[in-house]
């Protein structure tokens, strides 16, 4: 494959640093956007190219792709109306603003690879939830998704074609939802969210950046995709198989209602129940390396 030169927004967070590594490795010229591009510096390297501004980047730039995913961290704070209008603006208006961009280029890309989340499905319970599944739930997840797909979908007017990552729970050492959570676990204050029967659509990082890779290079996918391992599990069963790899006790509970009352409508993220699964991805053939959580969280914690 041809080293393509790849544009990327939130390329410093935890998942676009593994992707810049990998894309890195692979030969591909990476630029990334950042509102400071200094500090991005340091953390990527210097064989990442930084800019603060789109206006920073010539007319004349030839890009094959462009990966978008920048938003300001959606577990940052409870769910004001201020703070849910900083989430939804650093995303949605963020890709209009790409849009704005690409339109103007001499030359456009060849795909977009767009931030989206499982989150577009809302709570429901044991259902498997495959790409093609319609949910009529109207929480500020769902129609945050919403929004930002149909962003991204406008770039298909242009010719380009457009892939959108419904990412679930992404999981490594150094950074997500196991980040947060391995503190508390490794002090025994381990346990169950609400009654732990809500189910938990994860990933390990290594395979969300091989679906992107797949995603970059397969021209005959296009549309949404679920960066999810084939086999979720539930709240509980995720809860007892942390605790047997970290050697430590799970018996903490958190009631639904106090998760309720700490964080009001943000809540829903830890207690809404999601079942899905990569059809789309299994489908184009895509092997995943962890398929079940028990040999990712052996890699995550043991290998290292």
């Amino acid at each position: 494959m041809l080293p393509k030169n790849i544009l990327i927004t939130g390329g410093s967070g935890f998942l676009g640093r593994a992707l810049i590594k990998f894309w890195l490795h692979s030969g591909h010229s990476i630029s990334v956007l950042s509102r400071d591009p200094r500090k991005t510096q340091k953390l990527l390297g210097p064989s990442v190219q930084c800019l603060q501004k789109l206006s920073d980047i010539p007319k004349n730039t030839r890009l094959d792709a462009i990966v978008n995913l920048a938003g300001c961290p959606i577990f940052g704070g409870r769910w004001t109306a201020k703070r849910k209008q900083q989430i939804r603006s650093s995303r949605v208006n963020l890709t209009h603003e790409l849009l704005a961009f690409v339109r103007e280029l001499e030359t456009q890309p060849e795909v977009l690879i767009s931030g989206s989340a499982i989150g577009i499905y809302g709570d429901q319970g044991d259902t498997v939830l495959s790409e093609e599944f319609g949910s009529t739930s109207h929480d500020f997840a769902r129609q945050l998704c919403l929004d930002w797909e149909r962003a991204a979908l406008e770039f298909t007017e242009l010719g380009i074609r457009v892939c959108m990552i419904r990412t679930g729970l992404v999981l490594d050492r150094d950074g997500g939802l196991l980040g947060q959570m391995l503190p508390a676990f490794k002090l025994g204050l381990g346990g169950r969210l609400g009654n732990g029967n809500q189910w938990m659509a994860w990933i390990h990082r290594q395979d969300w950046v091989a679906i992107a890779d797949r995603l970059l290079v397969d021209k005959h996918l296009s549309g949404a995709f679920n960066a999810t391992a084939p086999k979720p599990v539930t709240n509980a069963e995720f809860t007892h198989l942390l605790g047997i790899h970290l050697h430590r006790p799970t018996f903490m509970h958190m009631p639904a209602l106090l998760l309720k009352s700490l964080l009001g409508e943000m809540s829903s993220l830890m207690l809404g129940s999601q079942r899905v699964i990569p059809k789309r991805m299994l489908e184009s053939g895509l092997a995943f390396q962890f398929e079940d959580l028990d040999s990712a969280l052996d890699q995550i914690l043991v290998a290292k």
